[in-house]
């Protein structure tokens, strides 16, 4: 049984809604969601509370997880994330050369239009 199975059969056999167990360990729904989708994984402190908290050793609670699997995870999180830097930051540098050539079209626009007086 994978990792994901393991977390929802033990979240219903203490009778509990993922909205109701992800207060118990102070996280969010959407977090617990994630995890047994197995679109995520806890880290090892959330690991060992709930090894703790269905009373298991943590052994038991990780024996079937797919290491490379979670390493896999972590670095496509780790790309994802960087990908955002990248997009965020290439949407500061449009918005400054934007700013800038705004700033130079309106100098120039009152340029000729001072020109266009001066020459008259």
């Amino acid at each position: 049984m994978n990792f994901n199975e393991k977390l929802v059969e033990l979240r219903k056999s203490k009778g509990l809604s993922q909205d109701e167990f992800a207060h118990k360990i102070g996280v969010s729904r959407q977090t617990v969601s994630k995890w047994e989708l197995a679109q995520s994984y806890p880290d090892f402190q959330r690991l060992v509370l709930l090894a703790d908290y269905f009373g298991i050793s943590l052994d038991a609670l990780v024996k079937d997880i797919d290491v490379q699997d979670v390493r896999n995870r972590n670095l496509s999180n780790k790309q994802i994330s960087a990908i955002y830097d990248d997009v965020q930051n290439a949407k500061s540098t449009i918005n400054t050369v934007v700013n800038v050539l705004c700033v130079i079209g309106a100098v120039g626009i009152v340029f000729f239009l001072l020109l266009g007086i001066f020459l008259r």
